[in-house]
Parts: C-alpha cells; sequence; structure tokens
C-alpha cells in the first residue's frame, strides 16, 4: 500500500491532494497545525474512501515539530512512499512594506521547511528505487511578483534539478504550479481579489487531477489550464516584462496605506 504524506492538508490544494490519493487507494499521513479539521478530513477519506489516515498536527515553523515530521518521513519502519511538500502562506504587501519577520517565516515555509522533509524521506526513496516527491510551486514563481515568487522560483527550480538526481533511484519528481485557484489561501493572506476576472480562477480539484496525470507520465511540471500554460510558454520565451505586464494580479493598497510603513 502506498504512503503518502501532505503538509498544509487541512484545507485547499493539501486536502484536495488528500481527497485524490484517498481515491487511488493510498494510505494518508495528514500533516497541518488544525488537528481538529485534520481529525474530520481523515473521517471523511475512512468514510468515502476506506483511506488509512494518520494525523500529525505540526506547526512546520516551530523547530521540534518540523523534525517530528522530517523524523516520520525517515521511519524505515513506516515508510511513506509520496511527499507532498504544500504547506505555505502570502502576505498581503511588498516586500518593501512588510515587517521583515514575516518575509522570514514565509521564506522558512516556502524553501527550508520542504528542503528539509525532502531531504529526509530521500534516503528512504533511493533505498526503496520508488516513489515521488510533489512540491506545490506558483505561477508566480516563473515573473517577478515579490518574495513569494521568488521563493516559488526557487521551489521549483529545486525540483526540477532534484528529478535529475533521483532519475537513477526511480524516484519522481513534480513541480506543481497553480495560478490562481480556489482556496483560503488569498484570504488568509489578506488579498484584495476583487480585480481578478473569472477566468484566471482553477478549481483545486483540477490542478490535483492534472498533476496526478503528470506524475504518472512523469512530466517535470504541472500546470493547470491553456491560460497558464501560455503563461509559462511566454515567461521562458517572451520578454519578461512584456509578460509580467499581463500577468493577473490582485489588488494592492497605495504604498502610504501598506502594513509596516513608518
Amino acid at each position: 500500500m502506498t504512503t503518502v504524506l501532505i503538509t498544509g492538508a487541512s484545507a485547499g490544494l493539501g486536502a484536495a491532494f488528500a481527497r485524490g490519493f484517498a481515491a487511488k487507494g493510498c494510505d494518508l499521513v495528514l500533516v497541518a497545525r488544525d488537528k481538529d479539521r485534520l481529525e474530520a478530513l481523515a473521517r471523511e477519506l475512512g468514510r468515502t474512501h476506506g483511506a488509512v489516515c494518520e494525523v500529525l498536527p505540526a506547526d512546520l515553523l516551530e523547530a521540534g515539530e518540523c523534525a517530528a515530521v522530517a523524523e516520520r518521513l525517515a521511519d524505515r519502519t513506516r515508510p511513506v512512499d509520496v511527499l507532498v511538500n504544500n504547506a505555505g502562506f502570502g502576505l498581503p504587501a511588498p516586500f518593501p512594506y512588510s515587517p521583515v519577520e514575516d518575509e522570514e517565516r514565509m521564506l522558512d515555509l516556502l524553501v527550508k521547511v520542504p528542503l528539509r522533509l525532502t531531504h529526509a524521506i530521500l534516503p528512504g526513496l533511493r533505498e526503496r528505487r520508488r516513489g515521488a516527491v510533489l512540491n506545490v510551486s506558483s505561477v508566480a514563481g516563473l515573473l517577478p511578483t515579490g518574495t513569494y515568487g521568488a521563493a516559488k522560483a526557487w521551489i521549483t527550480a529545486f525540483s526540477e534539478s532534484l528529478r535529475v538526481d533521483m532519475a537513477p533511484y526511480g524516484v519522481r519528481v513534480l513541480a506543481v504550479v497553480p495560478g490562481f485557484t480556489r482556496t483560503e489561501f488569498q484570504a488568509r493572506a489578506g488579498m484584495d481579489v476583487s480585480s481578478l476576472r473569472e477566468a484566471v480562477w482553477l478549481e483545486p480539484e483540477d490542478v490535483v487531477a492534472r498533476a496526478l496525470r503528470d506524475l504518472a507520465l512523469r512530466r517535470p511540471l504541472s500546470i493547470t489550464g491553456r491560460r497558464y500554460r501560455a503563461y509559462a510558454f511566454a515567461a521562458r520565451h517572451l520578454p519578461r516584462g512584456f509578460v509580467a505586464r499581463r500577468m493577473p494580479r490582485t489588488r494592492r493598497a497605495p504604498a502610504q496605506e501598506q502594513p509596516g510603513m513608518r
């Protein structure tokens, strides 16, 4: 039986990944801060798919709790076959107007945590010569879109490099690169998305379905929707300034209203 560990599993894309893997007959290790929501999801997946779910509440920005998740990934007696690095958050204001402590926390969760968790699972995957790592990136990483985009650019590049390193061992690595997706992400970040057109939005179930197909096909990137695949193509082949001006963006307050201004 394949076991999948998913971070940020309590809602949004994480919960959608849990449902997608459970529908394929996988057992799950669900990681997030909200124990109640994790347990409710575990009951749902057990009832609808017969999935065996282990609930592992953890705040991945707390060193001890992140270490506990890393230890679970490294446990050879209860092997985890697939890691989905999904946990993350964004900030409502551009870098010059955000408290540096918030920027550091975001960078830790988007970069250092997946690096550490991936490092923990790899020895077992190499030894068994199978398994996969899915890293949830973003189309924001394809263009100049602040420190969030910079962190997502790192996770995409990390995934593509790791894919080459792990290919001789039969381990698959996929960067999942969604655009604007209907989850709690924007509301939690305090982002104003009222300026975005309906056409730019993706459903989390569609992102997951595409990712699971691309994983089976051993592709390096998974991008849902023709619009966002066109952005990705343009970002690689056209002047970046030209493409950036056509990228849908959230509405931002005037500089004097930005959090952190003095």
